[in-house]
């Protein structure tokens, strides 16, 4: 089968006018980028926390861009939870084109010393979490004919840290495993899903870890670009991955990483 576009599709791949995008973690640092990002490009932007009261930077600055910003309460690691928020999108917006599953945690302890009910929280949240999100999202896709996902992995998933990162990296390798699993099984109903792989970058989370001048030098050694991300250096891949100029990538891990993972 060919597809075939105008010049004029190509020209407007990155024009999400009309389309909903829905964010976990819309508070963080990546999840608070990407939902502004998209909605500086037309979409109109679902994001979610915990905490409903977080979300309220980042509704604001896509209401100065003109957008509709719908925030909901959602717990990933519930079931019960993730199936009301996608009920409450439908029923606002009446679709869902792009999901990103940006929310997840991280705590750092030596393997020989990590807490089980700590590494299984974090199972819970970055893995589970992202699953059971992506499933409830693509049974919508599927019936609306496609859509884009776009999990977030991390260099984690990849390399191994002296850091203290023995379930955090574990549950980033899964994520990126699963990304490719759906990828496939997903193919057949026009559902492109991918994963943006980041190395560290400055959240709140991360403060501590980057303001300690040993630790900073330890993180720093490992990328080459010689600087830890900024949550808008994740914007341009987040609008890649979103859009039509993407329609051929799928199962794709895309490190956002200074050349982390090239050396």
């Amino acid at each position: 089968m060919r597809v075939n576009r105008s010049i004029e599709d190509v020209k407007n791949f990155f024009n999400f006018t009309g389309k909903v995008a829905v964010i976990t973690g819309g508070s963080g640092g990546f999840g608070k980028a990407a939902a502004i990002g998209l909605a500086a490009y037309g979409a109109d932007v679902v994001i979610t926390s915990r905490k409903l009261d977080s979300l309220e930077d980042t509704a604001e600055e896509i209401r100065k861009l003109g957008r509709k910003v719908l925030p909901i309460s959602c717990d990933v690691g519930d079931e019960a939870s993730i199936n009301a928020m996608i009920a409450k999108v439908i029923e606002e917006l009446g679709k869902i084109d792009i999901l990103i599953t940006a929310a997840g945690i991280a705590n750092r302890f030596p393997a020989e010393e990590f807490p089980i009910d700590e590494w299984q929280n974090i199972m819970d949240i970055n893995v589970k979490g992202t699953f059971l999100c992506c499933q409830a999202a693509g049974k919508q896709m599927m019936k609306q004919g496609g859509g884009k996902i776009i999990t977030v992995s991390s260099v984690r998933g990849l390399l191994g840290h002296p850091g203290g990162y023995a379930a955090y990296g574990t549950s980033k390798g899964a994520v990126s495993l699963l990304t490719r699993q759906l990828a496939v099984e997903w193919a057949k109903y026009n559902i492109n899903v991918n994963s943006i792989a980041p190395c560290i970058f400055w959240t709140p989370l991360t403060k501590q870890v980057l303001e300690d001048e040993q630790l900073y030098t330890l993180f720093m050694e490992r990328i080459p670009m010689g600087r830890a991300a900024e949550p808008e250096d994740f914007i341009g891949s987040v609008l890649l991955l979103s859009s039509g100029a993407s329609d051929m990538i799928t199962g794709h891990i895309l490190y956002v990483d200074g050349g982390n993972t090239a050396g």
